[in-house]
């Protein structure tokens, strides 16, 4: 057995897996914070960091965490319905459940308390997701526009049109709306879920918002 230290943890507006996005810089907008354990709130850690426009970050799938494994899973961009390797998915059902990440980094915070605190957009992590380790992203080895993307090419990509009276959005924090937005309009529904009845809630940050989905228009009925 291999001992990881958990480093950092985020704060992210995400308090359960329902909304959270399917993959990282999906959602650039989406604002999160990654605080540093106790042990590890050494500035100097991240000298040098400031200059990297993106960082890798390493984390756990703290919710997904097993005993067991299975060699297949059911991909939800696939509807549910049909199977595929572990190792072709990013599913959180792993062997180890391990998760990586690219992530913009907005900015370092020096916090009296805290120590360095990264300041970053684009995350698809629960909060208080546990971090093992972050990296800069580097462009010439890191980038490859040329790759495939296998099963995923094939499967939908669809952005719903939002409709967010704005009496209701004035209820969510300014801060927040941008990225409550985009994560809405990506349909974080699982995708076998087709009932246009259905009212669905989505706690992000401190609003719980109840929505309905009808074709290709997602409405907001009350933000609580």
């Amino acid at each position: 057995m291999i001992e990881m230290k958990i480093i950092a943890r985020i704060r992210s507006p995400f308090p359960e897996k329902f909304g959270v996005p399917r993959q990282s810089g999906l959602v650039e907008s989406l604002q999160a914070q990654i605080v540093f354990e106790e042990g590890f709130r050494n500035a100097d850690a991240v000298r040098g960091l400031e200059g990297f426009s993106h960082i890798w970050l390493i984390w756990q799938f703290s919710r997904a965490v097993r005993e067991t494994w299975s060699p297949t899973v059911r991909p939800p961009r696939l509807g549910g319905n049909e199977r595929m390797g572990v190792f072709a998915t990013r599913s959180p059902f792993r062997p180890n459940a391990i998760g990586l990440s690219c992530v913009k980094l907005e900015g370092i915070e020096l916090d009296s308390r805290l120590g360095p605190v990264l300041h970053v957009s684009g995350a698809d992590l629960m909060d208080g997701t546990p971090i093992f380790d972050i990296k800069p992203y580097l462009p010439y080895c890191d980038s490859h526009p040329e790759a495939a993307g296998g099963w995923t090419d094939e499967a939908e990509h669809r952005r719903l049109q939002v409709m967010f009276p704005p009496e209701l959005l004035a209820k969510v924090p300014e801060g927040q709306r941008g990225g409550l937005l985009g994560v809405l309009a990506g349909d974080p529904r699982p995708r076998y879920q087709k009932d246009p009845k259905r009212v669905y809630g989505l706690r992000f940050g401190d609003v719980n918002v109840k929505f309905t989905v009808s074709g290709a228009e997602l409405t907001v009925q009350a933000v609580e």
